[in-house]
């Protein structure tokens, strides 16, 4: 688990948002605890400012409240992992439609380099730099919208989608490679076609899901199994 000290300050605020961008960047997996006194110690701080950010979190279904000790990431489902998708492709397609509205060259050489990223480190199977550099395309996309409750929004979406693609990278098999749907979208980009951009992040989505959906069905058979069910 990645977590840094806080510096003083707004402690609650702080400790939000450190425990949220780590959910985010999936530093976090499905049913792992997190113990209030253990992350208090990490962050450099009393136990009030970590369980004020965990109740913050648990309002916004990224971690859920097991007692007044631990809190922990809701565990991995088809079910979730659907809902999590199907409001995902709404609110990432609309940023994506309005970001060729705003795109410059210079904004799709970056998007450019960072998907050469991702894609190498897809590739050599390096989950953690996979993770990063693909969250780091689409985020980029989505301020370009310039609408900054909408980015907001999205990124509470990814609270709960990282720690899915840390279990998913990790133990998971990724048979899409490279992410084509990116190479899509940076075309729809440099035409200036909201529509196509829209389509291409809806794909994307899709069309990585495939495997995440395999690997989720064949988690919960294997649980099945092993509960003698």
């Amino acid at each position: 688990m990645q977590i840094q000290p806080l510096e003083q300050g707004n402690l609650s605020a702080r400790a939000y948002s450190s425990l949220r961008e780590g959910l985010i960047a999936g530093n976090f997996k499905p049913g792992e605890r997190l113990i209030m006194q253990e992350l208090a110690e990490r962050l450099g701080t009393s136990v009030t400012p970590v369980r004020e950010a965990c109740l913050r979190l648990v309002s916004e279904r990224g971690l859920e409240l097991r007692s007044g000790r631990f809190a922990t990431v809701p565990a991995l489902t088809r079910a979730r992992y659907l809902e999590v998708r199907t409001i995902r492709i709404a609110l990432e397609g609309l940023a994506a439609e309005l970001a060729t509205q705003h795109v410059t060259d210079s904004d799709i050489e970056q998007l450019k380099k960072l998907h050469e990223l991702f894609e190498t480190a897809d590739r050599n199977n390096d989950a953690l730099a996979a993770m990063h550099h693909n969250r780091e395309f689409h985020f980029t996309l989505y301020r370009l919208s310039g609408l900054d409750m909408l980015t907001a929004q999205i990124e509470s979406l990814w609270v709960s989608m990282g720690p899915i693609l840390n279990l998913f990278y990790t133990y998971g098999h990724n048979s899409y490679v490279g992410a084509d749907e990116h190479l899509v979208l940076l075309d729809a980009l440099r035409d200036r076609k909201p529509s196509k951009a829209r389509k291409a992040v809806a794909d994307d989505i899709v069309r990585g899901g495939v495997s995440i959906l395999k690997f989720i069905d064949d988690a919960e058979g294997l649980a099945e199994i092993a509960n003698g069910r």
